[in-house]
This record gives structure tokens, sequence and C-alpha cells, in this order.
């Protein structure tokens, strides 16, 4: 991995394990990254692929127990946000770390008004009275679409749609300009419409403020559009990671191939039936010794069973910095 000099964020040989009755549960498996100042990262992968958890993991958000950090480093800034305690991690949350959660239907508090929810980090972390909270709470508020703030901020999250529900979350996330935006598949409860609108707004944030971003989401057609360079996890793994163009031009896990044989084609003929990847998703009961996509692998061999691949890159560039996979198979002499 690079040394994550030049990174905003760096997590390095990551691994989180889930307790429960029927035994733990190796949800993050040795996951390393890097995050550039200014990049858009995306992470992509089925529901049960490791992609949420290995997020909350970076700053405390999982329950424990069950959940417990086997080991890793998450380096902010060259900080390890494994080591600082509880207090300094409740400081870097929202502060320096930003986090967008999935549903904004259940992520804001009915009984509070959006105004004292957004002021709320504020005076937290920023150290504003309330009445320059407010202003600020205002501003926010126009900053991400809401007209009218000045008439809005006193209102409840259920006097909002939907989506001006997902933009008062982002507001929030802004409030105290983190380094790192982490947004968690924020556009999935809303309508395509909404969507489109708040990918849109993201796009116009980044360009206007600067921050780093990681975009969760299972929808590559999403990720084409915002996205610098995307990291595919699988069974608690990364896959494959590549920069967007790459990995779309030259896709070289299968997993990652499957996943964009899913996405419709608009060919403007008679539509195709839709690919679909057959099997589930595993349930890592163990940490991995074997491929763990090899049962749902059309291309799987022995060695797939007997050996779990590494990350190696393909590109001639030092892993984690261009297109690298983790896979035996070689796509070249095979069919795409």
């Amino acid at each position: 991995m690079p040394d994550g000099g030049d990174a905003v964020l760096d997590v390095r040989d990551l691994k989180t394990v889930f307790r429960t009755r029927g035994g733990e549960i190796h949800a993050v498996n040795s996951v390393s990254f890097h995050l550039g100042r200014g990049e858009l990262l995306g992470v992509v992968g089925e529901s049960g692929s490791g992609k949420s958890v290995t997020m909350m993991s970076l700053i405390g958000l999982l329950p424990s127990p069950p959940a417990e950090i086997r080991g890793g480093r998450v380096l902010l800034a060259g900080r390890d946000l494994l080591q600082v305690s509880e207090s300094e991690l409740r400081d870097v949350r929202g502060a320096r770390i930003g986090f967008i959660f999935q549903d904004p239907m259940t992520s804001l508090n009915p009984v509070f008004t959006v105004g004292n929810q957004i002021m709320e980090p504020l005076m937290r972390h920023m150290g504003l009275n309330r009445s320059k909270a407010r202003l600020r709470a205002m501003e926010l508020l126009e900053l991400v679409g809401i007209s009218d703030a000045a008439g809005r901020i006193d209102n409840y999250p259920h006097q909002f749609s939907g989506g001006m529900r997902q933009r008062v979350m982002i507001a929030i996330a802004l409030s105290c300009d983190p380094d790192v935006l982490i947004a968690d598949e924020p556009t999935t409860a809303l309508d395509v419409t909404i969507q489109a609108q708040i990918l849109e707004l993201v796009k116009e944030l980044r360009q206007k403020l600067g921050m780093a971003i990681i975009w969760i989401t299972h929808d590559l057609g999403v990720i084409a559009g915002i996205a610098d360079r995307v990291m595919v996890m699988y069974g608690g793994q990364v896959v494959e990671q590549a920069p967007v163009r790459d990995l779309f031009a030259n896709p070289r896990h299968p997993y990652t191939r499957a996943l964009l044989k899913t996405i419709p084609a608009l060919t403007g003929k008679r539509a195709a039936r839709l690919q679909v990847i057959e099997g589930q998703p595993p349930i890592m009961l163990a940490a991995p010794a074997a491929c763990a996509f090899r049962d749902r692998c059309a291309h799987a061999f022995d060695r797939c069973a007997a050996e779990n691949p590494q990350r190696r890159a393909i590109d001639g560039r030092v892993v984690g910095q261009g297109h690298d996979v983790a896979c035996h198979w070689t796509p070249e002499g095979a069919d795409a």
C-alpha cells in the first residue's frame, strides 16, 4: 500500500468482527485504502459485502459488543483513530469526519427542529454561541438548496419531504467543514428524480468546498457519474480498486465483471433480460483462507479453494495507487 503521505485518510489492514451466539462473523478482513484530499472514492458491492461496516469501524460507530476491531490502523492526517479515547473520537465525528446515513426518514430526531440539530455540532465542535450557530445553520440550509431558510429552520423533520430531509442531513454533515465526508447510500430511500438532485448537489458542494468524499453504494451507475476512484468489496475484502474509467473499461475481477453486467443497457433496441449473480454473499464465520467468491465464480479453479488471493497491481504501479485486483484468475486469452 502507499505510505499515505499525501492522503487525508489512510486505512491499513483493518479487521472487524461481530461476536454472536453462532460464532464470530468476520465482517471486515484486512481492508486497506487511502483517500486523497478532494478525492471522491466510490465503494461498491452487494449488501453484506462489508462496505458500511468498514466505514463505521473507522470512527467507532459500531456497538461494542458485539463489534470488535481486531487490528489495523486508521490514520486521519497521520493520527491513528483506533488508538484515541472515546472522548477524542467524539470530537473527530462531525468536526473532522462527517457521516450521512442511508435513511433520512429515521436519521433525524423527530422531536427537535432541524435548526437545533444543525446547531448542535456547531456549538459543540466550533464553539459558536446559540445566535451565531443559528445564523450558520441558515447559511447551511441555503447551501444545500433549501430556500427560505429563515422560515424553515424551526420546522420539524416531518414537515420536510424525503429529499429535503436528506439535504438537512447533508447540512449537518457539512456543518463543521470536515476533512472527510462519508455518504452511506444516501439516495437509496429517495425516488430517482430526487436522487439526481442530491447527486448534483454533492458534485456542486465538492467543487465548492474541496472536501474528500467516500460514497458507499451498490449502484455502479451512480459511481460512474461522480467518482474518481472505485473500490469493489466482497466478503469483507477489497477485491478490486481502480480509477473509475479503468474499472469500467477493463474490469479484472470476475465479481466486478458480474456487477457491471447487471446494469441495464439502454441501446434503443428491445431490452435484454437483466443478468443476475447467482447465489448469495457468504457469511464469514472465519477469516478468509480461500477466495470468498469462488462458489459463485465461473472461472474458479483449484487454487481459489486453497489460497485467499492477495491484491496485486496490474498496471505496474504500487498496490493502492493504480489498478489492482485480488484474484488468481487472469482474463488474458479468456472470454469477457
